[in-house]
């Protein structure tokens, strides 16, 4: 690859050494049709036990999807255009939701989707592939400036047809598109490498608690459950020296102080993700809805606690009442029974529990350096 410091408006910055010149310019609606579908009607029960794919847009996560969470039958399906396979789709509805603004998939069965996607379809000289990656650059910037309304953000076919789009020849289209290709097939790896760690680790996790003997004591007997105290979101930055846990399962955001010392584990009181268990390395403020496991007995490891608690993560969650905003009350958590053993197999079991979750860990910054990498490269190989 070549780096053009003398880069015109039509060339990008970074690219393959056999190619120059400038990219053509055109429009999204001059290159392609746009097709947002529909809904079946749901009175008709018999329209969704068909085998035909309907996409919906929360499904549109990643570079090809091969099968829809939803099939519709056949006669449902004529009410619907037929998408062929290696059709763009992106999602057009609810982008103000995390994960949803920005992405778009490319279709390997035929497929129909839903009003909530608008489909691409090529009437010039630019493959879908190219336009996925020229997506995955512009998509978040176009989500954020351009969809329209106030409690769900949408965009329309009036605005997506007048975008520009850059492109090149299609010989050099197909260069690229098989490097965007290879690094995703890279991440896919990584991320099954990444999947199947943990999967080893809870069958791991499963084989030795199931085998545990040891006494059994309700949590409040071998530790302290204490609940955190609640800031003012306007105080919490998107960085910061100490992250704050209030009831997910990522940090709220970053204050600049802390109440609770590293190396304690936490457990989200309330929310969607309450019953969550989390070890913390590092000093952190807990919020008004996280428990920390504080001032446990010295014949008791923390990591093996730690270990204990998050094998037993579905039964702590099981906990949790209340239906719109559902909590996990202390008194009921205080009760929660563990198994403690000998110091020495707590020692031997969270050894090896912690060396799978390192591990897991290691390659999960991996898999971000992957995807951070490409898509530095998209940013720089696509105008």
């Amino acid at each position: 690859m070549k780096i053009d410091d003398k880069t015109s408006h039509n060339s990008p910055s970074l690219r393959f050494p056999e190619f120059t010149g400038e990219w053509e310019e055109s429009t999204i609606g001059k290159e392609f049709d746009l097709y947002s579908g529909n809904t079946p009607s749901r009175l008709n029960k018999e329209h969704f036990k068909g085998k035909v794919n309907w996409i919906s847009s929360g499904e549109l996560k990643n570079h090809y999807i091969y099968s829809s969470k939803e099939q519709i039958s056949e006669d449902a399906a004529k009410n619907l255009k037929l998408l062929p396979k290696g059709t763009f789709v992106i999602a057009i509805y609810g982008l103000e939701a995390e994960g949803v603004r920005g992405t778009g998939s490319i279709t390997q069965e035929p497929s129909t989707i839903s009003q909530a996607c608008m489909a691409f379809i090529p009437q010039g000289d630019i493959e879908n592939e190219f336009l996925y990656s020229w997506y995955k650059k512009h998509g978040e910037v176009i989500g954020v400036r351009y969809a329209q309304g106030t409690k769900q953000q949408n965009l329309s076919y009036d605005i997506l047809e007048k975008f520009k789009i850059a492109y090149p020849s299609i010989k050099e289209q197909k260069k690229l598109n098989k490097f965007i290709a290879l690094l995703d097939e890279r991440i896919a790896v990584q991320s099954r490498l990444i999947e199947d760690l943990k999967k080893l680790s809870c069958a791991v996790s499963n084989k030795l608690f199931q085998s545990v003997k040891g006494v059994v004591i309700p949590l409040s007997g071998i530790s302290n459950i204490v609940k955190g105290k609640q800031i003012n979101g306007d105080f919490l930055a998107d960085v910061g020296e100490y992250y704050v846990m209030n009831g997910g399962t990522e940090p709220s955001g970053y204050y600049d102080n802390y109440n609770v010392e590293a190396n304690t584990i936490s457990i989200s009181e309330g929310g969607n993700s309450c019953g969550y268990v989390q070890f913390n390395r590092m000093p952190f403020w807990s919020g008004g809805h996280c428990y920390t496991i504080q001032d446990i007995v010295s014949d008791v490891e923390t990591l093996y606690l730690y270990h204990y608690l998050k094998s037993k993560e579905e039964s702590i969650m099981e906990l949790r009442i209340g239906t719109g905003l559902p909590n996990i009350q202390k008194k009921d958590l205080a009760e929660f029974k563990v198994i403690i053993p000998a110091i020495e197999q707590q020692r031997t079991i969270s050894n090896i529990l912690s060396l799978l979750e390192r591990k897991t860990e290691v390659e999960g910054r991996m898999l971000i350096a992957m995807r951070t990498e490409k898509q530095y490269l998209i940013h720089q190989m696509f105008i």
